[in-house]
């Protein structure tokens, strides 16, 4: 809620800089930006119930990202935590989802992982 309430008043100061923040940070949806062998370091990396959590607050695309790079059992397992865990505050749901990002940039940092910002340059080859 500040990074939103933050970023409105900076877009309504100035525009140019509001979008230069924005282009820097890294969100929970830009994980779709990783490759499948960058989720499943991560998906080793993480808390599974804190993935759970956070997951329930996404969008069907990063769902979906996760669930294909999991085992058919291992994404059944996840689906139905997920679902027995019932309402989920919102807070609990973002404090999960920064969790997740957190624990990307740490291995990004360590070079365990690359986060492909969508230019051209970072297009990888197989």
């Amino acid at each position: 809620n500040t990074e939103n309430r933050f970023m409105t008043l900076r877009e309504e100061r100035n525009r140019d800089s509001a979008e230069k923040i924005k282009s820097l940070m890294f969100t929970f949806e830009d994980l779709q930006k990783l490759d499948p062998g960058g989720v499943q370091t991560l998906l080793r990396n993480v808390d599974k119930d804190k993935l759970g959590t956070a997951l329930k607050g996404s969008s069907e695309q990063i769902k979906e990202l996760f669930f294909s790079n999991m085992s058919e059992r291992a994404a059944k397992i996840m689906k139905e935590d997920m679902a027995a865990m019932g309402p989920v505050r919102l807070k609990e749901v973002e404090e999960a989802q920064q969790y997740i990002v957190n624990v990307t940039k740490d291995l990004e940092a360590r070079g365990e992982i690359v986060i492909a910002s969508g230019n051209e340059e970072d297009e990888l080859i197989y």
